[in-house]
Formats: C-alpha cells, structure tokens, sequence
C-alpha cells in the first residue's frame, strides 16, 4: 500500500467539535438540584476577559462574544502558538 502525501488536504472535511467555553465554576448536588430560571450562577471568569476556544477540548484560540443579528457570535482576537502558550 502506497501512501501519498498530499498535505492537510484530506483531513479538511473531517467533522471536529467547536467548543467556545465562557467560565466554569463548581458546585455541590445539592445547589445543582435547587436551581431555577430565575437562578444566577457565578462563573469564574470576568466580564473583559477573552474566552476559550477549544477543538475537541484542546485550547486552540481566545476570543469575544459579538452579537450578529439576533444571534452570538465570537471574534478571535488570539490564537494559540505550538507551545500552548497565552
């Protein structure tokens, strides 16, 4: 069998999962479970920072929200080098 390198060119159409993570925060069963729509739950980042862009949960890009219309959309302002680097 004979592989012939053609690049990246193959791998284009493969289906990834694009996650844009905006905080996380942890909290016990119990306050889970007592949430309502009225709830408000703090999550650990802050309003002017960038958020997380991941493929497959590994961290690729940071971006900010914009609102496009009537839906969110999400600018890249940073992508992230080789070394992980921030």
């Amino acid at each position: 069998m004979t592989f012939q390198t053609r690049g990246f060119e193959f791998l284009k159409d493969v289906d990834v999962r694009l996650t844009v993570e905006l905080g996380r925060t942890e909290m016990k069963l119990k306050d889970v479970l007592s949430l309502t729509e009225e709830s408000v739950v703090l999550l650990d980042k802050l309003t002017d920072q960038l958020l997380d862009v991941m493929v497959n949960g590994k961290l690729i890009a940071r971006g900010e929200v914009v609102a496009q219309g009537e839906r969110f959309g999400l600018r890249i302002v940073e992508l992230i080098g080789q070394e992980g680097q921030a």
